[in-house]
């Protein structure tokens, strides 16, 4: 008898050879298969008369066959079959593409339910590639993520083939908590969430894996907070931050003072600091890493700050040596570009203790990559790093103090949930002197007035971003590709500039050679995808042109508008859309009328438009896999109320009612550090 933890190449109709091919998909064993949840469904079990059909309406008509199936050559490479249909209230015309095996099974004079999109309407309809069933097959049916080696129908198969030969595994939520808040059992769940027999089936399987997976992150999170209140013995015994200050040009904000504060507290605790410091862009973070690691160099112990790209890195080496110039502390930069007889030395001095800081990218991890006393780490863009990375870097001490770094705003009422595992620091006021940048929303039949105005711009010295959602021509229709757009630029409107190219499909050191171009100032003008939000200051930057604006999340686009404004220049953001939809308006004019992050994603969550808060990555979070963090909003509220009274009760989860969840708590925490 097989179990949740069987390998799937056991289950009946997989094998080797297609094993190999689901654990692609992340399918490894029978309960990962059973928790492959559909993308979908297709509904067979509403059906709509031919009659009552309007163009343009997608429905699941029951139709009989009442034709011969006809085959017509429109070229070498195209077969079409057509046939009439017809139900007690009128006839419909089914075209079939390039499907010979399903043509030749179809009979005329059988019932069948072809599920499409209708054209025409008022007896004369037409169905071109409708999904064909035969009546009684099928009621709510669920499509999977699938790929070009196994499709959707075939993953149904497997399911349907799992769930008829083994049990569905412990239930993670106890059966108090379940009787709680009324929520179905696991085998209810696992069966109506793949082959619900109505809708209100599939919505009760939903609500009970929503709160489940929820529960589950939230449990983890507090058991891994717990866990981590670690005695370490880097400890500080003075406060240095005034005498850092005094070093400054300018003078720190009171939010930044604060989270400096938050720090040195944490530090001084003789506990392991797990801190995350969360600032709109341009709120002066990296000031703040820069005084904690000198209150560390003051103290006798070392820092290592990991920065996303190389770029980024020298940048903040540049930054942090001119400012500690005088004082005695030795920094170091360690990159992919630094030489091999270069950092031979730099590690041999690093072990040595000669160096109080080092600042690099993924550099910093290799092995021989030694230290005399770390007792810092800070990641900045942290989600940018794998959980393993970072603890990866923080290995290389003994129980080193940890910060992470975000520019990333995400709604307050969120902010303790998803980073519960952290202490958070929120820097909420901008440096004095922080250009205001003026944000305007645009159509693009005025692409001329804003090339000219770009122009304007480049002519006096600045320089330029423009932003486009895709990287090549033909990835979706109506937008803007950056390398089509690059191309017809280059050659065309600025072809008296000098025109860069940056997206994320280019190999890293092809990257770091155009931004280090751009900084360096060989670039006027560059074309790009999202890959700057994540990028460097150039100071010198002043205009922006983001282009299908209404494809990007208001976080996203105020990260990427973020990239200008930060010298002594005025800034100008200009937005490009053609979407007329009222929704898609009133988002974008929440990124017109706003500058502060923090208020752009309280507005991105309550219109639930497409904001991109956390990306595919949720910031360093698991991947869900059903729930929604910012949809199911309210279920994660109650989930935290749960774990806390689970955990208050059973802190480690001892209990026999605990097994499944602390089960399940384990596998999300081994597949998040194996990421």
């Amino acid at each position: 008898m097989l179990n949740t933890l069987s390998e799937i190449r056991f289950l009946k109709g997989v094998g080797e050879k297609r094993a190999e091919i689901l654990n692609t998909l992340g399918i490894a064993t029978v309960g990962a298969l059973l928790r492959y949840y559909p993308r979908g469904y297709e509904d067979f079990s509403k059906i709509t008369p031919i009659f009552d059909c309007s163009d343009g309406q997608k429905v699941c008509v029951k139709a009989k066959i009442v034709s011969p199936v006809t085959e017509h050559r429109i070229r070498s490479n195209m077969i079409i079959y057509r046939f009439s249909v017809r139900d007690n209230t009128a006839y419909m015309t089914v075209t079939v593409f390039n499907n010979k095996y399903l043509a030749e099974k179809l009979n005329e004079g059988s019932e069948y339910l072809f599920l499409g999109k209708i054209a025409g309407e008022n007896g004369r309809a037409y169905m071109s590639s409708p999904i064909i069933r035969e009546v009684g097959d099928v009621g709510i049916e669920p499509i999977y993520p699938a790929n070009s080696k196994i499709n959707s129908t075939a993953i149904r198969k497997l399911i349907k083939t799992a769930l008829n030969s083994c049990s569905v595994g412990n239930d993670p939520i106890p059966e108090n908590l379940r009787k709680k808040y009324k929520l179905c059992d696991l085998d209810f769940a696992i069966n109506n969430i793949h082959f619900p027999k109505t809708r209100e089936h599939f919505e009760t399987a939903k609500r009970r894996l929503v709160f489940e997976e929820l529960l589950v992150l939230q449990t983890g999170l507090m058991l891994l907070k717990g866990k981590r209140k670690a005695k370490t013995n880097a400890v500080i015994k003075n406060d240095f931050s005034a005498e850092f200050y005094s070093l400054l040009p300018y003078t720190l904000t009171n939010a930044q003072k604060s989270a400096v504060s938050d720090c040195v507290n944490d530090m001084s605790s003789g506990f392991a600091m797990n801190r995350l410091i969360e600032g709109d862009v341009g709120s002066g973070k990296t000031a703040v890493a820069a005084a904690i690691m000198y209150n560390m160099a003051k103290n006798g112990y070392q820092s290592a700050l990991m920065a996303p790209t190389e770029v980024l890195a020298t940048q903040h080496f540049e930054n942090i040596s001119e400012t500690l110039k005088d004082t005695g502390i030795n920094v170091c930069l360690l990159t992919g570009s630094t030489t091999k007889k270069q950092k031979s030395v730099i590690k041999d001095d690093l072990k040595d203790g000669k160096y109080d800081i080092v600042i690099g990218t993924h550099a910093i991890l290799t092995d021989n990559t030694e230290f005399n006393n770390l007792g810092l780490v800070i990641t900045d863009e942290q989600h940018r790093f794998g959980v393993n990375q970072r603890a990866k870097l923080s290995a290389k001490g003994e129980n080193p103090h940890t910060v992470v770094m975000s520019a990333t705003p995400i709604p307050r009422t969120l902010g303790l949930i998803i980073y519960g595992d952290l202490d958070i620091s929120i820097i909420d006021e901008y440096p004095k002197g922080r250009q205001e940048i003026e944000t305007y929303l645009v159509t693009s039949d005025l692409h001329k007035r804003v090339y000219n105005y770009i122009k304007k711009h480049l002519d006096e010295g600045r320089q330029g971003y423009i932003v486009c959602p895709l990287v090549e021509e033909g990835e979706e229709q109506n937008a803007k590709s950056a390398e089509e757009y690059f191309c017809e630029l280059k050659d065309g409107e600025f072809i008296n500039y000098n025109v860069g190219l940056l997206h994320g499909k280019m190999k890293p050191k092809e990257k770091d050679a155009v931004m280090k171009a751009f900084y360096n100032k060989e670039i006027d003008l560059l074309v790009s995808t999202t890959v700057i939000e994540v990028g460097i200051d150039v100071q010198n930057a002043a205009i922006m042109v983001i282009e299908n604006a209404e494809k990007f999340g208001l976080s996203q686009l105020h990260q990427l508008r973020g990239r200008i404004g930060r010298g002594k220049y005025k800034s100008t953001c200009i937005l490009i859309s053609d979407n007329k939809g009222e929704q898609t308006k009133k988002r974008l004019s929440v990124i017109v009328n706003n500058r502060d992050g923090f208020k752009i994603a309280d507005e991105d969550l309550n219109l639930r438009g497409p904001g991109d808060f956390l990306g595919n990555r949720q910031h360093g979070l698991p991947e869900l896999k059903i729930a929604d963090i910012f949809a199911d909003i309210d279920t994660l509220k109650l989930c935290g109320m749960a774990a806390a009274d689970i955990l208050e009760n059973d802190p480690k989860l001892k209990s026999p009612d605990h097994l499944g969840l602390r089960n399940e708590i384990i596998n999300l925490y081994k597949k998040l550090n194996e990421n």
